[in-house]
């Protein structure tokens, strides 16, 4: 049986995120994901916070040209018009992220197996390791290949996981799983952490060849037919055009009300008779907060499956990032120490007071289920005081709490904590 220090279950960004920091490391990872392609079926919109792109590199040609300017408007179209000097907003060419940091990963080590299914795991001294195929690997890493400690033998410091890809059974054993595999996480369920019971629905789709009038722009619809409880949204940036809507899923089918949204109103804003659509985009955004249980001494959870969403504006990607780094610098610190309970530090309280606020908003907004409510929070936005609201809302720099840890850790971000 194949042994790592890290299995990933899930490479969307936070399960890529993270590896690709774990992989500068000397640290054996295995990432794993049921896709065959990690371009198609894409939930996120992707569009990227100032925050984010002012924090973390990108790679060339993933980001999108600069949003300032956003449009808020009513279910009567009422208009409230936001302008920024700085630049907001950047719609990321996922695709192409997804596919640079996969290949940093595998650069660096890191083994990617694809078209596989997460099946369970447990810790390792409550299963027979007798079966199962290996096809993960061939044999357990080589002295010097793994961060490697005298007590790490201990089967308590490990857990297998049963892995199924093509009707074969895969079973590995890691010192460190993690989560990243979205909303609904079964890797939260067995590690018995806990899980996600809010989430909104959303659907887009994504066209090219649109044509762009004036300066790149964000339109975002409040209606609580369409979008009960959260959005619609259209973001043209001369390059990609995104049109969706997202809400809470009782009595909600977004692929209706999409269907609504662009032929009643989209159209009147963005053209695409003559545009391509590229693809479509859907799924499950938590919108509970960060989750207070996200690790335990077998594991933890990153992205979605942690719920590292903002509550209110159901932003997901700064959350991510930045929650996947600390993870990282965690799983480092874990393995450096070979101590499995320096991973109860990674918990989800510290963020859920920064977020009372959102979460009380996000709570308002639920309620708002008639469109005759929505006009008149609405004209309280158009109002000066409101409009601050707003701003702030949309501009400040603030979409997830910078997350401070300990010197030891916070050298991930220079490399080699543990290559010694």
């Amino acid at each position: 049986m194949k042994s790592f220090d890290v299995v990933i279950i899930g490479a969307g960004l936070a399960g890529l995120q993270c590896a690709r920091l774990l992989s500068r490391e000397k640290i054996r990872i295995l990432l794993v994901d049921r896709k065959k392609d990690l371009t198609k079926g894409i939930h996120t919109t992707g569009i990227f916070v100032r925050k984010t792109f002012e924090d973390f590199e990108f790679p060339p040609k993933t980001l999108g040209k600069a949003i300032s300017n956003v449009t808020l408007y009513s279910p009567k179209l009422k208009t409230l018009k936001l302008n920024s000097e700085n630049d907001e907003f950047r719609v990321g060419n996922m695709g192409l992220l997804y596919e640079s940091y996969l290949a940093e990963c595998i650069e660096n080590g890191v083994e990617f197996l694809n078209e596989a299914r997460y099946v369970t795991s447990t810790a390792a001294s409550n299963i027979s390791t007798a079966s199962g195929s290996d096809r993960a690997g061939e044999r357990d890493p080589e002295p010097g290949n793994s961060y490697q400690n005298p007590a790490a033998s201990r089967t308590d410091r490990w857990s297998v996981i049963d892995l199924e890809k093509q009707g074969e059974t895969i079973r590995v054993k890691t010192k460190v799983l993690i989560g990243a595999d979205g909303a609904r996480s079964r890797v939260a369920k067995d590690l018995e952490l806990d899980e996600n019971t809010e989430w909104i629905i959303g659907y887009e789709e994504v066209y090219q060849g649109v044509p762009l009038e004036g300066e790149p722009q964000l339109h975002c619809f409040l209606d609580a037919k369409l979008s009960p409880g959260y959005l619609a949204w259209i973001s043209n940036d001369g390059e990609e055009t995104h049109i969706g809507v997202g809400g809470y899923p009782s009595g909600f089918d977004p692929r209706k009300a999409y269907k609504v949204f662009k032929s009643s109103v989209a159209a009147n804003f963005v053209n695409i008779e003559n545009a391509e659509m590229k693809e479509t985009r859907g799924g499950r955004i938590p919108v509970g907060g960060v989750l207070k249980n996200i690790a335990n001494e077998r594991g933890l959870l990153i992205g979605d499956a942690a719920g590292a969403v903002s509550p209110l504006t159901a932003g997901g990607l700064d959350p991510c990032m930045r929650l996947s780094k600390f993870a990282a610098e965690v799983v480092c610190e874990r393995l450096r120490s070979d101590e499995a309970a320096v991973l109860n530090r990674y918990s989800g309280e510290m963020f859920r007071a920064k977020f009372t606020t959102r979460l009380l908003m996000r709570r308002i907004l639920k309620t708002f289920t008639y469109q005759s409510l929505l006009e008149m929070g609405f004209r309280f936005l158009r109002g000066e005081f409101g409009k601050k609201i707003a701003e702030k809302i949309f501009f400040r720099r603030a979409s997830f709490p910078d997350i401070e840890t300990d010197k030891t850790t916070r050298r991930l971000s220079a490399g080699h904590i543990l290559s010694r």
